[in-house]
């Protein structure tokens, strides 16, 4: 048996106003605005660091074929997946193409470029490595 209490409490329980819905969906609406914006940023910056990372890699199997063969291989394009280096082979993140040239001074360019990115982003022989967001081509 509900007491008088309850049951006047049950009686007026009709749920949500109108208001109250929309002061929640407001709310919801400005944090999802500040969400996915950061979100998407730092998405680019994952395939950003992914791609300085396939560049890196892919001139240390450059250095390393190098080593074993006295020459670098001839220029080519690495895409997405595995991809065969001599004996050995170059792994390319999703998304992502590698262009490797070589130059008859014996140096070479390794361009990576993916369209999530921020930007391409080169790493030269000749001048100590990965070059700086200014540099956005191999020369």
């Amino acid at each position: 048996m509900l007491t008088r209490v309850h049951r006047k409490n049950r009686d007026h329980d009709q749920g949500f106003t109108l208001i109250e819905l929309l002061v929640v969906i407001t709310i919801i609406g400005i944090l999802s605005a500040i969400a996915i914006p950061v979100f998407l940023s730092q998405r680019k910056k994952a395939v950003d660091a992914s791609m300085k990372s396939d560049l890196k890699n892919t001139a240390t199997k450059l250095e390393t074929y190098y080593v074993y063969n006295q020459l670098y291989p001839a220029s080519q394009t690495f895409s997405s997946g595995v991809n065969a280096l001599g004996s050995d082979s170059v792994i390319v993140s999703p998304g992502s193409t590698l262009t490797y040239k070589l130059y008859a001074s014996g140096a070479y360019c390794i361009l990576a470029a993916n369209p999530n990115g921020s930007q391409p982003w080169v790493y030269q022989s000749d001048q100590g490595g990965q070059q700086g967001t200014a540099t956005t081509v191999c020369p």
